[in-house]
């Protein structure tokens, strides 16, 4: 067949010939296009398993272990990753119809990263010992009153002393940790083992290594795909930690490739990236405020007085100066995302000096010649003039400035005094001496906000930083967590938002980003509410470096 067009070929003219190969090539070219085009139209791009990837953190591990962890961020860092939650091992977990019994039952052939098996022994071991005053855990207070009771190696039922309607997150909260490492272990030792710098753990990587200098200074974490995870295996084979002093050092290292990815970069040093990056913007849970002690001045204790703390800024402006808009404005007690928020009052628009100034006027606050507004109260003549503490943090003093001038601009003087966090954490805080505190909140991912508001908790060891007291708020505050109803339960809580709105015991001012940097060739990270910095890892096994193409 090939010499017939052979010599049908040797007949052509060359002018025929060039046609020819012309018509050929074409075709060639045609067929390899169509094929192309064929093959990406029956295949699709997705991601496949390998790669390392190596995490920036500042500061310093000091117990991988859920049961003695505390807020330090580099231990929660690396417990989202070796832990897993009773949820995530979980094949099923439901309530009874009085929703005070709870069971659980575990997935099967569950295994800690030693390859021993996991089972509702450790489930009640990590129960138990958290409850145990010896421990010192810092879960302590969230799991009083539940006793857990072994079914089978698999299956554990929750007692709860009083229905609580968010159980469900106490128990996505709750990381379980193994019995046959600490059981032997007493309570008040725990803190001396080293299995709090070796994590056993179940979750999507295990640990591998760790590097430290001689003077003590953890370098390096390193991490591998645990075989034993109880979800899909992760894609990225190898997850490594490197540690720094300070977000300058980190950043440098992240502008040398030294590490991929860095977690709570503040907003002004984003320009200090030089290299190709993304910043995934996370929203969490939390906001900050200017919290107003009514109880150490009488100014203060003036409903107006404290309207006008509100009404005289603008957060657009504070957004745009201290956080250069990486964030959102806040202006009650709950932030975007969580159940019953009202955007109404949440979204904080409500900048009117002319008003405030005429409120002022109004209620007989006038204007000094200092520029300062004054009222006779008792016999006595008091101006609004306040102190306002604040933690020395730079966005936070940024944010002081702008309060300060927009407060003066309507006749109330502002003395800013500027401490460690640590000293407002320990000398202000405890004591609640002051009149107006710059502080932050941070949220559950649902809408108890008892202790942040609830009379009970205006003193030491609550959270009530307003020294906040309303019968009627403490009345909504107890039935949200009973009311199983979501209709009326979301209608319990605008309501709860509508009066701490109207007393106005805080200023609310915004909810910042948690910014994260990572190379753009990071696939899987999506930018989601999470619950807390850590659960930035919550999908971490879905993270991918590497794609190919597969038919679909």
């Amino acid at each position: 067949m090939f010499s017939k067009f052979h010599h049908i070929f040797d007949a052509f003219s060359p002018k025929e010939r060039r046609m020819f190969q012309d018509t050929c090539l074409v075709f060639a070219f045609a067929l390899f296009f169509y094929g192309v085009n064929a093959f990406y139209g029956a295949t699709i791009l997705a991601p496949v398993p390998g790669g390392s990837y190596t995490e920036g953190v500042v500061g310093q591990p000091i117990a991988i272990n859920p049961l003695i962890a505390g807020t330090n961020d580099p231990d929660r860092d690396l417990m989202e990753i070796s832990f897993s939650d009773l949820t995530e091992l979980a094949e099923r977990y439901t309530p009874d119809d009085t929703h005070r019994i709870w069971t659980v039952v575990l997935k099967e052939n569950l295994h800690w990263s030693d390859g021993e098996p996991l089972t509702s022994d450790d489930i009640i071991f990590t129960l138990e010992t958290i409850q145990n005053p010896d421990t010192h855990s810092p879960a302590f207070a969230g799991w009083q009153g539940v006793v857990a009771e072994r079914l089978s190696e698999r299956e554990v039922r929750f007692t709860l002393k009083t229905p609580y309607a968010f159980f469900s997150h106490n128990l996505a909260s709750l990381k379980i940790t193994p019995e046959h490492v600490f059981s032997t272990i007493p309570a008040a030792n725990l803190r001396l083992s080293d299995y709090n710098l070796e994590p056993v753990g179940s979750g999507p990587y295990s640990f591998a290594g760790y590097e430290k200098r001689r003077d003590g200074f953890v370098t390096d974490y390193h991490f591998v795909a645990s075989p034993y995870y109880s979800g899909e295996a992760p894609l990225i084979k190898e997850l490594s930690f490197k540690f720094f002093p300070n977000y300058q050092e980190a950043i440098n290292a992240f502008n040398q490739r030294h590490i991929d990815g860095l977690g709570g970069i503040a907003p002004q040093d984003v320009d200090a990236v030089r290299i190709n990056h993304r910043v995934a913007e996370l929203a969490i849970p939390r906001y900050y405020a200017v919290f107003i002690n009514q109880t150490t001045s009488l100014q203060l204790r003036e409903k107006e007085v404290r309207t006008a703390l509100d009404t005289a800024i603008d957060r657009a402006e504070i957004l745009t100066v201290a956080l250069e808009n990486r964030g959102l404005p806040v202006g009650g007690p709950l932030t975007p995302g969580i159940e019953g928020y009202d955007a109404e009052i949440g979204a904080g628009a409500r900048f009117l000096p002319d008003a405030t100034n005429a409120a002022l006027d109004a209620a007989g606050w006038l204007l000094g010649d200092d520029g300062v507004r004054r009222k006779t109260i008792q016999g006595n003549e008091l101006r609004l003039a306040f102190e306002l503490v604040v933690p020395d943090i730079a966005f936070l003093v940024k944010t002081a400035e702008v309060l300060a001038e927009r407060w003066k601009n309507v006749g109330i003087e502002i003395t800013t005094t500027i401490l460690s966090p640590t000293e407002v954490a320990n000398d202000v805080v405890k004591t609640r001496n002051y009149q107006l505190l710059m502080f932050g909140n941070i949220l559950n991912m649902n809408p108890d906000i008892f202790s942040f508001w609830h009379s009970s908790e205006k003193f030491r060891p609550g959270l009530n930083l307003s020294v906040y007291e309303n019968k009627s708020v403490d009345t909504l505050l107890e039935a949200i967590r009973r009311e199983f109803n979501v209709e009326k339960r979301e209608e319990q809580i605008r309501e709860l938002e509508r009066l701490i709105d109207a007393d106005k015991p805080a200023v609310f001012l915004f909810s910042p980003y948690y910014l994260y940097l990572a190379p753009k060739n990071l696939g899987g990270l999506e930018n989601p509410q999470v619950s807390s910095p850590a659960n930035r890892f919550q999908n971490v096994a879905e993270w991918y470096l590497k794609t190919a193409r597969v038919f679909r």
